[in-house]
């Protein structure tokens, strides 16, 4: 197959790909994927299971259970103890959650790179125009979880938690053929802003949770709260929480994305550049070394 067939074949794939997960009544789809994981039916779920390993790589081994009731069960699975350790270096900001690593590395002023040739203003996805320059010149990674990931995510430190600010929205998916073609794409979705900081010397810290189609639900331990499309609460939620690093946050439904914003004074751990897979407790950011703080 020469050069150019092969091309117009992968733009063909791309073209299916985002008609069949986005050109789709996306919000309606949905709730009912809500819908149908809550649906308690050990049998159901099992071949609902199979055929999902058709399609992923959905690896169970390191779950702490084998069987269950619902996909809503598979989808937020605990793993077994010790599955996740979190670097103990107090340096190191850890991953909050398993993901394949998308744009990354130090902020334009207070703009953000969603994809090449795509960015975004952080006062849009935040939903504040204050909160942004905090973090100007900073550093972000962007974390994509999977469907098939382990979908519970960290405290990436021993972290105080301030606020959460839920910003409703749409639920386009986020893979990288959507980012490549819709505009300000997780401006658009709905998220949260989890507004934190370190408990060591009180550096900010912004982890901010972005649903998707299938997904739209994100479950906060640390608040006892499940925020979806359903959600008309307030939408700034104070909280007074303290987690040590490592110490579970929450779940995603599905699988989606996490964009971890530092001010400046961190910089990207060893090895994290766009395409990386992570898992829960790695390296994800550190402090800058001295002489290269910005």
């Amino acid at each position: 197959m020469n050069t150019t067939r092969l091309r117009d074949r992968l733009l063909l794939q791309e073209d299916l790909n985002f008609l069949l997960t986005n050109r789709v009544p996306r919000i309606a789809l949905t709730h009912l994927m809500g819908w149908y994981s809550q649906l308690r039916s050990p049998l159901l779920t099992r071949f609902s299971i199979a055929v999902w390993r058709l399609f992923t790589e959905l690896d169970l081994s390191e779950s702490r259970q084998q069987r269950f009731d619902s996909l809503h069960d598979c989808f937020t699975r605990e793993l077994k103890e010790g599955a996740r350790p979190s670097d103990p270096r107090p340096e190191i900001i850890a991953s909050p959650s398993d993901a394949i690593v998308g744009a990354c590395g130090q902020l334009d002023g207070c703009r953000a790179l969603q994809a090449k040739g795509m960015d975004y203003e952080l006062h849009e996805l935040l939903g504040s125009r204050e909160l942004p320059e905090r973090f100007a010149g900073g550093s972000y990674v962007t974390l994509r979880l999977t469907s098939s990931m382990y979908h519970r995510f960290h405290a990436p430190h021993d972290i105080e938690i301030d606020r959460v600010t839920y910003i409703s929205g749409d639920t386009w998916n986020v893979n990288p053929i959507a980012l490549k073609r819709v505009e300000r794409l997780f401006c658009r979705n709905e998220r949260a802003v989890i507004e934190a900081r370190l408990q060591s010397d009180g550096t900010p810290l912004l982890l901010v949770p972005v649903a998707a189609i299938l997904v739209a639900s994100m479950r906060f331990t640390f608040i006892d709260l499940l925020l979806n499309l359903r959600y008309r609460g307030p939408n700034v939620i104070p909280c007074q929480a303290s987690l040590a690093k490592g110490q579970q946050m929450g779940w995603f439904e599905h699988g989606s994305t996490i964009i971890v914003i530092a001010p400046p004074g961190m910089e990207l751990a060893e090895g994290i550049a766009s395409g990386s897979r992570l898992r829960a407790g790695q390296a994800l950011l550190r402090r800058a070394r001295q002489g290269q703080a910005s």
